[in-house]
């Protein structure tokens, strides 16, 4: 079987051509760069909070899932559990829109550094007063225009519509709005503050707008503990921050090759992934 994509992070496969099999490994990455070691068990954390939401927000949109079952994946994957189980599913082959959408739930990263230098959100003016981490009036989208080298481009909301179509984007945006709010919701009663995340989509071959790539992960979202949330702190995280934080600290950030990670901030990270897997799924992470 072809391997067509190896990236940060997943290995995607063609089974034919209408189908793929997405796997998610165990690699870790930050500012784009691949770090050591691995995090053992991430992939299935990944997957299967991917798969939680999916399901859980089929009637707002649909995405690109064709089977997750592992007995009912195609030849080499049901035929090697050691290596495949529980982080390889079978997807639709999607034509793929290029641009990321984030939902912005809270004052955070890109978005902070853009309000301390500029006092705007996205280019737009904005009130006075926002501490750090703090949850905005409205949660707001973000596009970003995909580059193949890089990092992806952030965009006005004007340039989407005139890219995409009046129509098209406002349908986009207000999915992002309808998934970010209902999942939110959801891992809030688990303990957990979604801040942000972001959401990839595509056109099947009827062409329908689909949603494909992960959803509200610990790698494509900010996952903060609502136990210890306060505005004006750096929250405690259910992701990779602590990773980010380490590399910030000693001006590795983006430095490629990516830097060996301490056995510290592995263990502390892996401890996350699983924790963040059981509190949104509401299962014993696989031993």
């Amino acid at each position: 079987m072809e391997k067509i994509i190896s990236g940060k992070v997943r290995e995607v496969y063609a089974v034919s051509e209408k189908e793929l099999a997405i796997v998610a490994t165990d690699r870790i990455s930050a500012f784009d760069v691949i770090l050591e070691p691995a995090i053992q068990g991430k992939g299935i954390a990944l997957n299967l909070i991917s798969n939680f939401w999916f399901d859980l927000t089929r009637k707002i949109v649909p995405n690109h899932l064709i089977e997750t079952d592992f007995a009912k994946l195609p030849p080499p994957f049901s035929a090697d559990p050691a290596r495949y189980k529980n982080r390889t599913v079978l997807v639709k082959k999607l034509k793929m829109l290029p641009y990321e959408f984030v939902v912005r739930g809270y004052l955070f990263g890109s978005l902070w550094k853009e309000y301390q230098a500029a006092g705007t959100f996205c280019g737009e003016p904005a009130q006075a007063g926002f501490a750090l981490a703090e949850k905005l009036p409205q949660p707001i989208v973000t596009p970003a225009a995909k580059r193949s080298k890089g990092h992806d481009e952030n965009i006005p909301y004007g340039q989407l519509e005139a890219e995409l179509g009046i129509a098209e984007a406002g349908k986009i945006r207000g999915i992002c709005l309808a998934l970010y709010k209902a999942c939110a919701g959801y891992a809030l009663s688990k303990g957990v503050i979604i801040a942000d995340s972001k959401f990839e989509f595509g056109y099947d071959e009827a062409g329908t707008l689909t949603l494909g790539d992960e959803l509200f992960t610990p790698d494509s979202s900010r996952f903060w503990a609502a136990e210890s949330y306060q505005a004006g702190v750096s929250p405690k995280s259910y992701d990779k921050q602590s990773v980010r934080d380490w590399l910030i600290a000693r001006g590795l950030a983006g430095v490629s090759p990516g830097a060996k990670l301490p056995a510290e901030i592995v263990r502390q990270t892996e401890a996350l992934y699983r924790s963040c897997c059981e509190k949104i799924t509401g299962e014993a992470f696989p031993s």
